[in-house]
């Protein structure tokens, strides 16, 4: 049986994006990606975007499940909070859409991708590479993290 990820790192201005199918044993690419918003705008106008964006993607790849990194806590509190909207943003968007989301800490993620909790991104950038048979690693650094996500969700189920 086929089983599609999504798997999401969501940001206000950079939120990745990454769509993985799972069948017999093996894992396969389907997408990936950046939804990216200019700083210019209103920062609802920003979270709209990403709302209408990832709406559109779910509704052209149709995933059955989602993962997504759960948020960490960052020395910037006004960064902190912009990631946790966008959160939001991406958990309504997925919930109206009927995909179930788990979440999964940083080290978890980095676990079930490289071996180790410890993984700097580059390692994390050449497992994703190596677990989805990509000819190089996945940019930017977003779109492999929502990648990873995906795999730990596929890994988790």
């Amino acid at each position: 049986m086929k089983k599609r990820v999504l798997g999401i790192d969501p940001g206000l201005a950079n939120t990745g994006f990454g769509v993985v199918d799972f069948e017999n044993g093996r894992y396969r690419m389907v997408s990936y990606g950046v939804i990216t918003t200019d700083s210019s705008q209103s920062h609802g106008e920003r979270l709209m975007k990403i709302y209408s964006h990832l709406s559109a993607i779910i509704c052209e790849f149709e995933p059955d499940e989602a993962g997504m990194e759960t948020l960490y806590f960052a020395k910037n509190a006004a960064t902190a909070m912009s990631v946790a909207e966008a959160r939001g943003v991406v958990t309504l968007c997925l919930a109206q859409h009927s995909v179930k989301l788990e979440e999964y800490t940083p080290n978890q993620i980095k676990q079930s991708v490289t071996g180790t909790a410890s993984a700097n991104k580059e390692l994390v950038e050449r497992c994703v590479k190596l677990l989805l048979g990509l000819e190089t690693e996945p940019k930017p650094d977003h779109a492999a993290d929502a990648l990873a996500g995906a795999i730990t969700h596929i890994n988790h189920s």
